[in-house]
């Protein structure tokens, strides 16, 4: 199998939903693709203290923003996803119909979009390396499945990453022909399509969805990766329909991260991070245990902490985490459940 393009070690934005947002067309993916802002060096403390008040703001604000940053961190999940689907791209390659392809599937906050936004920039990087004079080439196309979904809305959504008209009187099959057209001149070969929980076979609109994305994946010679909450315990998988997508698609789950050793280490390599002048190194190590019990061990909310205690840290003027500016980061609600028998007092 051909080596994958390295994960990256750069920034994406904010969050999970913040990255579907802003990756659904061309040239937010390309932003996604091109190479992070270098991050600020930090100055010697004595250096830092006799700032001036302009010099120190803007100091600050660059501080501030590397810290608003999520840094994408090489899990054992965004690995996994990035070689399993290496692998079923490879060996797609000369499939004519029946091809192969993924489903990320976990709860809310697991990292699945980072998951598959990785594979996708590991696998466009290679194509690049591979045909570095040939402009015309879209190996990868990035959507979302809107809420209550037509098909049109779909198809839609595809014409609109690869910035097509859409003129009012176009109807779906006008619409898929064109992306088809695009997509197999362009050679895509990798369609990701994140928030497939929005899809309800139940409802003849969802049916519909279903059968259009599989029309797609029929007619581009691409290999097809699904993301979305819990899919396994939906009714994406049963009847007909579901047992079509169960048949061809390996499913990889994504879940909160137990406390161990890769605990520790994502702990550990975002106290790396931190550009804090009075920030005794260790400080979130020796914590690791607190920070997991705090987020139920969910990568998205260990991230918002450390990086909310951060940006509060430089705000204040306090320049270092404690647990106490820990404590002081509200989470969101799944996190909050999972402390729950955790006592509310900070030692």
């Amino acid at each position: 199998m051909t080596d994958p393009a390295p994960i990256s070690g750069g920034f994406l934005e904010d969050a999970d939903e913040e990255a579907g947002r802003h990756l659904t067309t061309r040239e937010g993916w390309a932003r996604f693709l091109a190479e992070p802002p270098p991050t600020p060096s930090l100055l010697p403390t004595s250096t830092f203290d006799e700032l001036a008040s302009a010099e120190r703001a803007d100091y600050d604000e660059a501080r501030l923003d590397h810290h608003a940053r999520l840094l994408v961190v090489a899990t054992s999940t965004v690995r996994h996803t990035v070689a399993c689907g290496r692998r079923l791209i490879l060996l797609n390659r000369h499939a004519i119909s029946a091809r192969r392809g993924l489903i990320i599937s976990g709860p809310a906050s697991t990292g699945k979009t980072i998951a598959i936004t990785q594979l996708g920039r590991s696998h466009e990087l290679v194509d690049r390396a591979r045909h570095p004079r040939d402009r015309s080439r879209i190996p990868v196309l990035y959507i979302t499945v809107p809420p209550a979904a037509t098909a049109r809305m779909v198809a839609a959504e595809f014409a609109r990453f690869l910035g097509l008209p859409l003129r009012r009187g176009m109807n779906i099959t006008d619409i898929i022909e064109a992306v088809v057209g695009v997509c197999t001149d362009a050679r895509t070969g990798l369609v990701l399509v994140d928030e497939l929980h929005n899809i309800s076979l139940t409802t003849r609109h969802g049916a519909e969805v279903s059968d259009t994305l599989k029309y797609f994946s029929e007619r581009i010679p691409a290999t097809f990766v699904y993301a979305g909450i819990d899919i396994e315990r939906s009714n994406l998988l049963s009847g007909t329909r579901g047992a079509q997508i169960a048949g061809r698609f390996t499913l990889i789950p994504t879940h909160a991260f137990p406390y161990g050793a890769e605990w520790k280490g994502l702990v550990s390599t975002l106290e790396e991070t931190l550009l804090l002048h009075r920030h005794r190194p260790g400080t979130l190590v020796s914590l690791d245990r607190y920070l997991h019990n705090r987020t139920g061990g969910m990568i998205g909310a260990l991230s918002h902490q450390i990086r909310g205690a951060a940006v509060d840290a430089i705000l204040t003027g306090t320049e270092r985490i404690t647990k106490q500016g820990l404590a002081a980061v509200p989470l969101d609600y799944t996190a909050q459940l999972s402390m729950a028998g955790e006592p509310t007092g900070v030692r």
